[in-house]
């Protein structure tokens, strides 16, 4: 069985994959600034499955708290086999002109180095013990896609793909395999901002959500099996990909999926 960290995992896709691999019997590290949150999602996944769960309070854009992540996940389960790079937040859905500092420092301080730090204490680590793998999750953006709102987010996941391609091309040889994933769109907290914003605007943004997004149980049972299998460098697991979004798009007025909320 498989020991799995994984960041920013005490709501949306995080706990679902750390449900998800507790279900198929793996040890997993879940982790979230807030302690509270992370006593209440350790509380919650008691019962998900065989698989220990330990939480540790981290901030994931602090290199100290992310190391010390790793330390306490090693010193409860020996072996780190499996990282991932969760963490993220879109921030407010206002055009760029409209952000103050605070809002842009902690989309790129959370999405961008964040996943720096993560990767970083977990390449010196698994490099150390001679095997493991790192995923970083990319999102809206990473493709090239754009749209209003979501200037200073896209931008962030944009780079985490570059980054994650430039540091396979340095660690080429390593017994350590970096890849990506990329859950499409997923139901979670994170499209409050989104209902926030405009009405037409959100009205368009739910419709188009209904046709391509997903819940957390849907996708995260998919992506869980993927990085298990995964046995190669420069892997992406991919969950909405084009001929399944096309198909979608082409049985759209007959099928009328409904994953929103009202």
């Amino acid at each position: 069985m498989a020991v799995i960290v994984i960041t920013g995992s005490t709501r949306g896709i995080g706990l679902g994959l750390a449900r998800a691999f507790i279900g198929r019997g793996h040890d997993v590290v879940i982790s979230s600034r807030s302690k509270g949150a992370v006593d209440e999602a350790v509380a919650a996944l008691a019962s998900a499955g065989t698989g220990r769960v330990v939480g540790v309070a981290c901030d994931v854009s602090k290199s100290a708290e992310v190391a010390r992540l790793w330390d306490r996940a090693a010193t409860a389960f020996g072996t780190i086999d499996i990282w991932i790079n969760n963490a993220g937040t879109s921030g407010p859905r206002r055009n760029v002109v409209d952000l103050n500092d605070a809002d842009i420092a902690v989309v790129v301080a959370t999405n961008l180095i964040g996943t720096v730090n993560g990767m970083s204490v977990a390449l010196r680590g698994m490099t150390a013990q001679g095997h493991g793998k790192i995923f970083n999750f990319e999102g809206f953006g990473s493709d090239g896609m754009s749209a209003p709102g979501l200037s200073v987010y896209g931008a962030t996941k944009r780079a985490i793909t570059y980054l994650t391609k430039s540091t396979n091309k340095e660690i080429k040889g390593s017994p350590v395999l970096l890849g990506t994933i990329s859950p499409g769109i997923v139901v979670t907290d994170l499209l409050d901002d989104a209902r926030d914003a405009d009405p037409a605007q959100w009205a368009r943004t739910k419709r188009f959500y209904n046709i391509l997004g997903d819940r957390v149980e849907t996708v995260a049972p998919f992506i869980a099996d993927h990085v298990l299998a995964t046995d190669k460098p420069g892997t992406a697991i991919r969950w909405l990909t084009r001929r399944r979004a096309m198909g979608r798009f082409l049985t759209a007025r007959m099928t009328k999926r409904q994953v929103m909320p009202d």
